[in-house]
């Protein structure tokens, strides 16, 4: 019942067939070849021809499977595997036609029925299909273009607009950690909420958190925070603000990195009417000491704040610039405190081994480590925490067998203040946890950036209330090394951090290591020349070589005009 279609070039699908018969669910190519002796670069070609023209005919979920001989694909799965310029590169091939590698398996010619090897270029030697790979292709969502977004919020009992920082638009309002939500974070969250309820009356904060902060924040660097300025006057329309007459102004810390007073605040440039200065709220835990401050606390009681909170970061596999913040906050007796910490870190280490275990079959330990003793390197969030104010602990926990605590697996922390509360004074108890973090261990989530994906795949995995080992849709997905070198401008400090906000601005978080590979002073005048190596990657859409080239060249031109450096 099948039709055959002869002489059909693969390169050109689309021509020999007629619209209606365009739809395909599923095109198979088996051990393709230019002929003769055409080298990896001409069967690279042929493959990228293949798959572009297999875009035009296969339907919005279709698969693209294609066999390649043991080493041909380049990547991981073949064994041996051949180096990355002598293989087919088919992931990166793929990926200029818009799909991405989902699955991979051995080729096996006897499962396949009716599927027979005529032989090797019609000889009687047999074609060798020992080791060969079949790849499956699905495609990718479209990289993003994000246009400019205007968030508006209540503010000090008025609605304000400001214009979200572009490297944040994307995580604005995403919604995880709403009740109908089936995002893992949710998930977790709602299980410690659930275990810590039988041993806490338990009171939710999460309605009144603005996502606007004023004020200092002790020994945090100001260049680690999101800055917004709002001038007095009253808001406009979204119509208004979008036409650019808004009175929301959104500064980097770039633009004001050289004009601030001793203490590091924002000096209003002249002609800038400017009354208040706020920041995307890096921590909830300035919520949770104002709401004691206000007396609106019940000792005893746990009281319970979440949502999202916003870092500017160096780009390292576990540097968030957003993540899910869950603050537990309790005020207990003088004395009475270490009960207290270590009732509250056996329940959620109970909850936590709970999942754990449900998910992958074995109990994660769960460890305190105190903040005096600590020696080990601190993953972001535990470094940036550490800032905020006096730490008592860390709370680590190590999914492997090993006993040590990996760089990213520092998830929460534990600190305590003494407050005048009720005519008496008491000890307030602040417990501190990274969500994103601990679904990524529990999980098995290797990227942060995952979490984030449009990618309806994601969630497809974890059903309402349920938590799974996530399977990466997008295996083996191409990376692309450029290096930018420059002068650093002449008496001023290099802003690393501004650097790599820049990159992930630009990239849409597609670079994923940013390395300083040389640094050179000249001898005479004293100016300095830095050297950058930026790896670019996708952890679940398809990056070609063309658009990191073109995110290369504009992170070049903004870095030029906003850092004032200049390019070699």
């Amino acid at each position: 019942g099948a039709e055959v279609v002869f002489s059909v070039d693969c390169t050109k699908l689309k021509d020999y067939f007629l619209p209606e018969k365009r739809e395909f669910d599923c095109i198979y190519f088996n051990f393709p070849h230019c002929g003769r002796k055409a080298g990896v670069v001409k069967n690279r070609e042929l493959l990228a021809h293949f798959f572009h023209s297999s875009a035009e005919v296969l339907t919005e979920e279709g698969e693209v499977h294609v066999a390649l001989c043991n080493g041909q694909g380049g990547t991981p799965a073949d064994q041996p595997r051949r180096e990355w310029h002598n293989s087919w590169q088919i992931v990166a091939v793929a990926a200029g036609a818009g799909f991405i590698l989902s699955n991979v398996h051995p080729f096996k010619a006897e499962t396949i029925h009716g599927y027979k090897c005529t032989g090797y270029r019609s000889q009687d030697k047999s074609f060798c299909v020992e080791g060969a790979l079949n790849h499956i292709f699905t495609r990718s969502t479209p990289l993003p273009y994000f246009k400019p977004m205007i968030c508006e919020i209540e503010l000090e009992n008025r609605k304000v607009s400001f214009q979200v920082p572009q490297v944040l638009v994307d995580k604005i309002n995403r919604g995880f950690l709403e009740l109908n939500s089936n995002h893992p974070v949710q998930t977790v969250k709602e299980k410690l909420t659930a275990e810590l309820s039988q041993a806490f009356p338990l009171q939710n904060v999460d309605y009144c958190l603005s996502l606007l902060h004023q004020g200092h924040l002790n020994g945090v660097c100001h260049s680690n925070v999101f800055w917004i300025i709002l001038s007095p006057e009253e808001t406009q329309s979204t119509e208004e603000i979008s036409n650019g007459l808004a009175n929301a102004v959104l500064f980097s810390h770039v633009d004001f990195y050289r004009d601030t007073d001793k203490n590091g605040w924002v000096n209003a440039q002249e002609g800038c009417h400017i009354s208040k200065q706020y920041y995307l709220r890096p921590s909830l835990l300035p919520y949770a000491q104002a709401i004691i401050q206000r007396g609106a606390f019940l000792p005893g009681t746990l009281h319970v704040l979440s949502g999202p909170v916003f870092r500017k970061c160096l780009i390292t596999p576990y540097s968030m610039p957003v993540f899910h913040e869950m603050v537990f906050v309790c005020a207990v007796n003088t004395g009475a405190e270490d009960s207290c910490i270590q009732m509250l870190v056996n329940y959620i280490k109970t909850s936590i081994h709970s999942l754990h275990q449900t998910v992958s079959g074995f109990k994660p330990n769960l460890n305190l480590q105190e903040a005096t003793s600590f020696e080990t390197e601190l993953n972001d969030f535990a470094a940036f925490e550490s800032q905020v104010g006096k730490i008592q602990y860390f709370i680590c926990m190590e999914t492997d067998t090993s006993g040590s605590c990996e760089k990213g697996s520092y998830v929460g922390i534990i600190r305590t203040a003494h407050y005048e509360l009720v005519s008496r004074e008491l000890v307030v108890v602040f417990a501190s946890l990274n969500l994103d973090l601990l679904a990524m261990l529990i999980c098995g989530i290797s990227d942060w950036r995952m979490l984030w994906t449009s990618d309806t795949r994601f969630l497809r995995q974890f059903p309402r209330g349920e938590l799974r080992l996530f399977k990466s849709f997008s295996l083996y997905p191409p990376s692309y090394g450029h290096d930018v070198s420059f002068w650093v401008p002449d008496g001023e400090q290099f802003d690393e951090v501004a650097f790599h906000t820049i990159a992930r601005q630009v990239s849409g978080e597609m670079v994923i290591s940013i390395q300083l590979i040389d640094s050179f002073q000249q001898p005479e005048t004293g100016r300095k020349s830095l050297c950058y190596r930026l790896t670019f990657q996708s952890c679940d859409k398809a990056l070609s070589r063309r658009e990191v080239a073109e995110m290369q060249l504009l992170f070049r031109k903004e870095i030029n005009q906003r850092l004032r450096v200049t390019l070699r």
